[in-house]
């Protein structure tokens, strides 16, 4: 026997059981939107925020930053925007104050974590079911291809200072994922063409997401931002893809009128 294929594969099990009870509970919320979709994205934030402070080092106060957060973003997506905006900050701001070091990671990472978040809920109220759902297929298929083509091809690694495990071979399986997903909506007369392109260049800032939180955790010198999610490690190692994701959207929202109209 192939111990060594066999250790290849080893986290598949659990990956598949956690991360499909995870997408069922995630897609029901997605589809009640409203309050209840806000509720469960503002709870996701909270605890990523919670990851975040315990990575830097407030331990002690990572419950209460995480809380915090989830508050935060809950009002800013229910109080007028104009006045609600500062609540991004304010989980970074009361962190710093915690904090004897990495003040600056903690700050960056929670407070692109809020507007990322922010970005989920405004994707789901403005845009509708089916525009959240291209989201989350854009970043779930760009990760399963990424996951085999990467494990099956192997191949030169994309960043192995800062992800070891990536590859050339299942980065660019997760560009092929996302287009399809595109061209897919395209074809369905949902969008015109450039929504490939787009989804592409969403896959792209997932996996700088991606990328970003490696970094992070590679820093800290911890392996998952917590355990809360059999073989994937913590809520942010689940949805780093989603938040970069989800960053960049806003900024492509400001430059093009989307979702971009057929032909």
């Amino acid at each position: 026997m192939n111990h060594a294929g066999v250790g290849q594969w080893s986290d598949l099990g659990p990956r598949l059981i956690s991360g499909g009870l995870f997408a069922v509970i995630g897609l029901f919320a997605m589809w009640l939107g409203g309050h209840p979709f806000h509720a469960f994205v503002a709870v996701i934030c909270g605890i990523m925020v919670w990851e975040v402070a315990r990575m830097v080092g407030a331990a002690s106060a990572s419950v209460a930053l995480g809380c915090l957060a989830a508050v935060a973003l809950f009002l800013l997506v229910t109080l007028p925007a104009g006045y609600s905006l500062p609540l991004v900050f304010v989980p970074a701001l009361v962190g710093i104050a915690r904090l004897e070091r990495h003040r600056v990671s903690y700050a960056l990472f929670s407070s692109a974590i809020l507007v990322a978040s922010f970005g989920l809920i405004h994707l789901r109220d403005d845009f509708g079911f089916i525009w959240m759902v291209w989201l989350a297929l854009i970043v779930i298929a760009s990760d399963i291809l990424g996951y085999f083509a990467g494990r099956s091809i192997g191949g030169p690694k994309f960043w192995p200072k800062v992800s070891p495990k990536k590859t050339w071979s299942g980065t660019i399986a997760g560009w092929i994922g996302a287009a399809l997903v595109g061209l897919v909506y395209a074809w369905k007369g949902m969008a015109g063409g450039e929504i490939i392109g787009i989804s592409i260049a969403l896959a792209i800032a997932g996996q700088f997401g991606d990328i970003a939180e490696s970094a992070l955790k590679r820093r800290m010198g911890v392996k998952d931002s917590s355990s809360i999610l059999p073989g994937h490690g913590g809520m942010f190692d689940r949805f780093d893809a989603m938040l970069g994701a989800s960053l960049f959207l806003l900024l492509v929202e400001q430059i093009i009128d989307f979702p971009p109209v057929p032909l």
